[in-house]
């Protein structure tokens, strides 16, 4: 059992079946996909900035990035609806079981002061949200061809109906959450 894909069938399928009395196997929640978006603020007013985050992004992931751009003028922001305002990519299949494992055996360990991740960012829906203060975590960054240093954001979202089950299914995954 060397990847995640292989011990969510074999594993966790199973663990989870008898912890809530699932009558059937597709009643098990899966890991539906993983979203990582990168905000640029700035790239509104310079494009550079949103072509570093497409870059650093799709070092991490392993994948080209989509650029966002802004649905509505904000006057108090100074954005203009269309403008670019980030990227985001969208992972499913063997690259998100391949990001995810990166991001838990490699990436999180790597964060200052590391105590564990909040158990309480889920949405109530069984999607989970962690931000991540710097992109240098990831070992595909190289500190000198960083223009600026960015947090990003990354969503897993799950086909779990509660809160509980989506935790148990992230936990038998190998997410290191705080006690």
């Amino acid at each position: 059992m060397n990847s995640l894909r292989e011990k969510y069938e074999n594993v966790i399928k199973n663990e989870m079946m008898t912890k809530f009395n699932y009558s059937s196997v597709m009643e098990v929640p899966k890991l539906d996909k993983i979203v990582i978006n990168i905000g640029v603020g700035e790239g509104s007013h310079d494009s550079k900035y949103i072509e570093a985050a497409a870059r650093d992004l799709a070092a991490i992931t392993g994948q080209k990035p989509v650029i966002t751009k802004a649905r509505k003028s904000i006057a108090g922001f100074k954005l203009r609806e269309g403008q670019s305002i980030g990227t985001k990519v969208t992972l499913r299949g063997e690259n998100m079981y391949n990001f995810m494992e990166k991001l838990i055996r490699i990436a999180l360990p790597r964060v200052r002061d590391f105590r564990g991740i909040s158990p309480k960012s889920f949405d109530g829906f069984g999607n989970y949200t962690l931000g991540i203060k710097e992109q240098l975590i990831f070992p595909e960054v190289e500190y000198d061809n960083v223009l600026k240093i960015r947090g990003m954001d990354i969503v897993f979202v799950t086909t779990a109906k509660t809160n509980e089950e989506a935790l148990e299914l992230l936990k038998a995954f190998g997410m290191p959450f705080r006690k």
